[in-house]
Formats: structure tokens, sequence, C-alpha cells
């Protein structure tokens, strides 16, 4: 039942069974779900009518680019995007990430007994995914506890590069992107 209501039109819907929704936001809905050929277990991103405004247009097409580009172990990978059969109906996009089991946000949240070696081993992967995206010349722009995934063995992957920009010069400019970005 769940994977009628989470797919629409798609005709590769079927190499997936959706398990329960994990997440819910402006974007649209994350299911977690299984790959019925691999057996693997993913995150299936749902964006809701991705044509309505060119602004979230331009943010997933961003995203989704940069994410193809960017192969790092501390940072989400895309497995499949997943196409409308039909062009005309073209509505909601389905992107496939890896399956990660919460954010940091949560981690720090839930946890008292996090302990300084806990920190450290955060901060390494998260330097360590920093230095390879700025020396590709890509800067996140909205790296925050939400946008950190963890696993229970305190693996991290940094998400959602919506807001990302990418500098094609070396030379450093003032170039302001957007009005206000924390």
């Amino acid at each position: 039942m769940l994977d009628k209501e989470f797919f629409t039109e798609y005709g590769e819907a079927n190499q997936y069974e959706i398990q329960e929704v994990v997440g819910k936001g402006s974007y649209g809905v994350v299911a977690a779900a299984i790959d019925t050929h691999t057996g693997e277990r993913v995150a299936i991103k749902k964006i809701n009518d991705v044509f309505e405004h060119v602004s979230d247009a331009t943010r997933i097409l961003r995203e989704i680019k940069l994410l193809r580009l960017l192969r790092h172990p501390d940072i989400v990978e895309i497995k499949h995007i997943m196409l409308p059969p039909c062009r005309r109906e073209f509505k909601d996009i389905y992107v496939v990430f890896e399956l990660m089991e919460s954010d940091l946000h949560q981690v720090i949240k839930a946890n008292d007994d996090l302990t300084p070696g806990h920190f450290q081993f955060f901060l390494y992967q998260l330097l360590r995914a920093l230095k390879y995206i700025h020396a590709a010349n890509v800067f996140h722009r909205d790296l925050k506890p939400k946008n950190i995934l963890a696993n229970a063995d305190c693996k991290l992957k940094i998400c959602d590069f919506g807001l990302a920009r990418a500098s094609f010069s070396d030379t450093p400019s003032a170039i302001f992107w957007t009005v206000c970005v924390f």
C-alpha cells in the first residue's frame, strides 16, 4: 500500500519496496526502501512538482549534478535517479541514495554518552570531506548537523548540496551568491 502512495507514474518503481517514511520537508518525502534486485537498503527522496518553482528546480539540479561528480566516502552517494516513462507527465523526481540511519542533530540530541573520541572521529570525517569538497572548488554553504547523515557505527556523510556553489577560478572573489546563507 505504501508503494502505491509513494510512487506515481514511474515504471522503475517495481525495483524498490518501500519500508517506511523516514523524513518530510518542504522538498518532499524521504522513504527507506529495499532494492529488490540487490537486497540493499536505500533512501528514496521524492521531490514533488519539481518544475513548479524555478528556484527549487535549480537547487535540485545543482544537488544532483554535484553529487554525481563528488565521489567520496564521507559524502552521500546517489545510487540511481528514476526517470518517468513519459516526458510530458514529468512532475515528480525520485533520487535513490544510500541509506543512513539518522543525522548528526539527532545523534547529538539523543546521546549523552558521546566521548571525546566520538567527537574526534566526527571532526576527522567532516574535515576530510570538506578538504575533498573544497579541493574541487565546491562550497557547501549549508553545513549543519541536520545535513550530516550518521550511522550507529559513527560514520558520517555530508548531504544536501542544494545551496552549494562551484567556483570556476582559483582567485578569490567577493561574489555573493544569495542574500543570506548561514
